[in-house]
């Protein structure tokens, strides 16, 4: 395949690879387009294209991002496109090398996430049963914090779930992850409990505005709004408020905050990463690999209790 001619015509043909053939999610995309964008520009200004950078051009850009103060995520993440667009570009006979190949980046500093302790989610899912205008409201309140709670899924999948995916009181939940990808996640009693109360809830109201002649909705959380289900910011207001009624520090709580929990909590209690990751779609298991440090306090623990050298001399009888 002949290497497309400009700098703007490789990232193009990149994007659209990426995006038929790996299912990237359309803001991974975006990301990967600005990332390698900068890079073209950098380029640019010294009479180079992708086509004819080496190793130490390359280099030179990193060095420069760090000049400007970059963080080092960014700077990683920038690396990591540049790697990508040239181990395509090899493979696809665009360039003889890959010029990227040995370039180490600064790695990312592994910051844990917020996430909150079993009393302050139960405090959270018990104000849900008060907080609300209407006993709609609250049932829907319920279902939407015992479900992202049971499941560990993503905001955004939470809300745009299918009605469809609800019917017949499933044990399991069918969620479409990012990139198309599909997988399943189970429901605990309460779960289903909450999510059944919540159906006869919906289905009662949505009745009423048919007979009325509105629409049905395809949307297991229905809206009047343009996307046509609840949106990510009504349910970011709707954690505030929660958090707050339930005595628990707004600044922990967001609605990522529970997908941290849900993980963090299988983990101590003995689920292993790999599952963990299944549950969680994580596409890389080193994505999971963060609440490893849930895993080595529950290994310190383990052996301050029950190894004998561990113990108080005056405590061996």
């Amino acid at each position: 395949m002949v290497a497309p001619a400009t700098s703007n015509l490789w990232i193009s043909t990149f994007l659209q690879a990426q995006a038929a053939e790996m299912g990237a999610a359309n803001n991974t995309l975006l990301a990967y387009g600005r990332d390698l964008k900068d890079f073209a520009a950098w380029l640019e200004r010294r009479k180079l294209g992708f086509a004819e950078a080496e190793r130490d051009r390359i280099e030179g850009y990193l060095i420069d991002c760090d000049a400007q103060g970059l963080a080092q995520s960014t700077r990683a993440r920038r690396l990591s496109a540049i790697k990508q667009i040239y181990r395509f570009a090899f493979e696809e006979g665009w360039r003889d090398t890959n010029p990227a190949i040995q370039i180490k980046g600064p790695g990312r500093q592994k910051r844990l996430p917020k996430t909150l302790d079993v009393p302050e989610v139960d405090r959270l899912l018990q104000a849900a049963r008060h907080t609300g205008r209407t006993k709609g409201d609250r049932v829907r309140n319920t279902c939407l914090m015992e479900v992202l709670y049971a499941t560990g899924m993503r905001v955004t999948e939470l809300v745009s779930l299918p009605v469809s995916s609800a019917r017949g009181d499933p044990r399991m939940l069918l969620v479409l992850g990012k990139g198309g990808k599909e997988r399943m996640v189970p429901l605990s009693p309460p779960a289903r409990e909450a999510l059944a109360a919540w159906l006869m809830v919906r289905d009662e109201a949505e009745d009423k505005s048919v007979a009325d002649g509105g629409q049905r909705s395809r949307f297991l959380f229905p809206s009047r709004g343009k996307s046509g289900h609840l949106t990510r910011h009504m349910f970011f207001l709707l954690i505030k408020e929660l958090a707050v009624q339930g005595g628990v520090s707004p600044e922990k709580v967001t609605p990522h905050t529970l997908r941290h929990a849900f993980a963090t909590h299988l983990l101590a209690n003995g689920a292993d990463l790999r599952s963990i990751q299944t549950l969680l779609g994580h596409a890389d298991v080193a994505t999971t690999e963060i609440y490893t440090h849930v895993l080595d306090e529950r290994l310190a623990e383990l052996v301050l209790e029950h190894h004998p050298l561990a113990k108080d001399p005056e405590d061996k009888g």
